[in-house]
């Protein structure tokens, strides 16, 4: 475990201060990267993790990436937010290592820490605040806008500034070990990164349920609880909106794309990608390359 987090590094996707109102309502938000807000000024909710949030002047919040959230302003709220994507070594998230708080006072230094990373990158703000817009994507690290140089001295203060914020979120333990292991694998947000992740292999619904230790059926009926969507179907629709992505941003043959997402058989790729998309992927593949 120690040795894991010695390898944990950051890619910051987006940083910014926003004023936002009424229309910043979003339920059934799924985002594969992290957020950490710091308001400054009203207040707004979220809720994800089973417990609802009232985002106050004054506090930091994290959302885990993978978890299910909504959002709700009734009037007006001020913040600074952070998105970022995390890595290890081992291919772990921190979130699968430790276990955290989503809610923490800030003092004055880490305003400051908001601040400063934001005048590191002045030009990483996000352009559009619906999560549809950016959800789910391959090329999170890209889709933005295209990012203004970042020297050397930059990267790495960066990555001092978003380890110490995310610090502040650890729930103390007594050791490195199993504390936490029941609650993450109970944590839907565990599974849904391990299809993430596992897009290229075989996936089954007794795979999945045996993350969390559950039988097939009930682990089904909880999918679909909370996702509104049964696991294999789920699966399939991140295979293919990978797949899509790919086609529009890479050069890969249309077996590669589909060895990419799991699916072996080019021609059963080929009417999933169909019956989903209304258009064969290799007219897809022409529709973009005309649009070039």
């Amino acid at each position: 475990m120690i040795d894991t987090l010695y390898t944990l590094k950051f890619n910051l996707l987006h940083v910014g201060y926003a004023s936002l109102g009424t229309d910043w309502q979003f339920d059934g938000v799924l985002s594969p990267f992290s957020r950490l807000y710091f308001i400054t000024e009203g207040e707004a909710w979220v809720y994800h993790n089973q417990q609802k949030y009232l985002l106050k002047p004054g506090h930091m919040y994290l959302i885990p990436k993978f978890s299910v959230s909504r959002y709700h302003c009734d009037t007006n709220m001020e913040q600074y937010y952070i998105s970022f994507l995390d890595d290890s070594e081992s291919g772990l998230s921190v979130f699968d290592m430790l276990p955290f708080v989503y809610e923490a006072k800030a003092s004055h230094f880490d305003k400051e820490l908001f601040q400063r990373i934001l005048d590191l990158h002045p030009g990483r703000a996000i352009l559009k605040n619906d999560p549809k817009t950016y959800d789910n994507r391959a090329d999170l690290l890209s889709f933005n806008q295209k990012y203004p140089p970042t020297n050397e001295h930059h990267l790495i203060e960066t990555q001092g500034i978003l380890l110490q914020l995310v610090s502040r979120f650890i729930r103390p333990t007594t050791a490195f070990g199993n504390t936490s292991e029941k609650h993450r694998r109970s944590d839907i947000g565990f599974v849904l990164r391990f299809i993430h992740t596992h897009l290229d292999k075989k996936l089954t619904v007794e795979q999945l349920a045996g993350l969390q230790g559950l039988n097939c059926d009930y682990f089904s009926r909880q999918f679909q609880k909370v996702l509104g969507i049964r696991p294999l179907d789920y699966i399939i629709n991140k295979r293919l909106e990978r797949a899509k992505l790919l086609i529009t941003t890479s050069s890969l043959s249309l077996q590669e794309i589909a060895d990419r997402v799991g699916v072996f058989d080019i021609y059963y790729f080929s009417k999933l990608f169909k019956s989903r998309f209304g258009i064969a992927p290799s007219q897809y593949r022409k529709q973009v390359s005309e649009l070039d």
